[in-house]
């Protein structure tokens, strides 16, 4: 009987979690302004608080550890610039947004400076500042997925190679712990570049086979000619070249685990010694007159659809049958939600060690364009992408101008509210996006215009069109 235990149902949610309401702090001496914010925050579903100076709201950020941060600009003692340095240099991960006077662009470009998350102008339009409060609170709520995640990372050093603590990986790890130990064959399936070798070596390390051998091949690597003779060994003189007895791969894998990977690459004449092999648990030698028994498990492994090969006659019925007794289907990167972060993480951590730089984690920036992006490449691309992006950074923390460009494509996820804003004139738009790609680039230039995908001349051009300055 074929045991279905296939990865089927939920899979895990992307980030942010907005299961929780989000806490934002309003600081405003005007009673009009404070009472329009919050009836505006409440509405769009967040819990907010209100403080009338910057002093009052120090205490208040004690006792209520606000999430968000939305202050005026003009009030009476600190300033809402001042205010915003000091939450920064205090809380650097907390957002603050600054509400300032419309046109008054050095003030916006102060309030950036000072770490400000974003800006709003006067007078504030009510979509404009949910937008912007949701943006904040995404940015807050990736920052701290990651500085759990990068615990989760020291935690699980030395332990299972199959990273993951969303829904889909639970599921794998339960299907997983349920047949370690058996001697069934399995059957592992999903997209090239899931990890299926991983499960493999999972099952092998962690059942009672263990101190056997693990032997893998890739059956669609191999000559269809030589495969026979690869997979069951041969007697001296067998075939041409065969100038002495060989042993194949499965007596090679005796008393371990033999992993066949991209299975439904056999050729259809070689199938029904496979299929002999595993119901008898006996190969035959090219050449030989007798088989040799042979103790040993085999794990499968396809990212083909075998049920329609076997359909269309490319693969034998009985044969599929006899390796999927039990069904492992791996997911795709796209559908395990945070674990992408997890995975960058470890990933990270493996590049700047062999890289010998002291890069310890991705700002929340990149965080949002690697969740953004659908990685058609799977975990083989992540890995990639992390291993360039730390060879590449100078910096202690990956930046979006580290990624391959297929993944800064993605970076309107990165882009502040009031950049998306529909509302907005598109100059001002356009002036915002700008800021906040210096801003991000360490006022670098150069490094601005690629990630903005300008020259620097059109660069310096817009910055002096806006009076403003690199």
């Amino acid at each position: 009987m074929i045991a279905r235990l296939t990865m089927d149902g939920e899979h895990g949610s992307s980030l942010p979690d907005r299961s929780e309401p989000g806490r934002v702090l309003l600081v405003d001496d005007d009673p009009l302004a404070r009472a329009f914010l919050a009836d505006v925050l409440r509405r769009a579903g967040f819990v907010t608080s209100c403080a009338v100076s910057a002093d009052d709201a120090l205490a208040r950020i004690e006792a209520d550890d606000p999430d968000v941060i939305l202050t005026d600009v003009e009030m009476p003692g600190v300033r809402g610039i001042a205010f915003c340095e000091r939450l920064r240099a205090e809380c650097p991960h907390r957002p603050v947004l600054i509400v300032t006077a419309f046109g008054d662009v050095a003030t916006a470009v102060q309030a950036i400076r000072a770490g400000a998350f974003d800006f709003l102008m006067k007078p504030p339009v009510a979509e404009t500042v949910v937008i912007a409060v949701r943006r904040a609170l995404e940015h807050r709520r990736l920052h701290d997925e990651l500085r759990r995640l990068r615990r989760v990372t020291a935690d699980v050093e030395g332990a299972s190679p199959l990273l993951g603590t969303g829904a889909a990986m639970r599921r794998l790890h339960r299907v997983l712990d349920r047949v370690v130990d058996s001697d069934a064959p399995v059957l592992v399936t999903g997209e090239s570049g899931t990890g299926k070798e991983l499960v493999a070596q999972v099952l092998h390390e962690r059942g009672r086979r263990r101190r056997g051998p693990f032997v893998a091949v890739n059956c669609a690597a191999l000559n269809p000619a030589l495969l026979e003779s690869e997979l069951f060994g041969h007697v001296r003189g067998a075939f041409t070249d065969a100038r002495s007895s060989r042993g194949g791969l499965f007596l090679q894998a005796a008393g371990g685990t033999l992993f066949l990977d991209e299975v439904g690459e056999i050729p259809l004449t070689l199938q029904p010694k496979l299929l002999r092999a595993l119901q008898e648990r006996a190969v035959r030698p090219v050449g030989a007159d007798a088989e040799i028994r042979c103790d040993v498990r085999v794990i499968c492994a396809t990212n083909a659809d075998l049920e329609r090969a076997v359909a269309e006659g490319r693969f034998r019925s009985d044969l599929f049958f006899r390796i999927n007794v039990v069904h492992v289907e791996m997911p795709p990167l796209r559908e395990r939600g945070s674990d992408v972060l997890l995975l960058a993480q470890r990933f990270l951590e493996q590049a700047a060690g062999r890289a010998g730089k002291s890069v310890r984690g991705v700002s929340p920036a990149v965080a949002a364009c690697l969740l953004a992006h659908d990685w058609p490449g799977n975990v083989r691309e992540l890995e990639n992408c992390i291993e360039q992006a730390v060879v590449l950074t100078r910096w202690d923390e990956l930046g979006v101008e580290d990624l391959p460009e297929r993944i800064r494509r993605s970076r309107t996820a990165m882009l502040p509210a009031a950049a998306a804003d529909p509302l907005l004139p598109l100059e001002e738009v356009e002036r915002r996006h700008v800021m906040r790609a210096l801003d991000a680039a360490g006022r670098n230039m150069s490094v601005a215009a690629r990630t903005l995908g300008l020259d620097r001349k059109t660069l310096y051009r817009k910055l002096e069109r806006w009076g403003l300055r690199g």
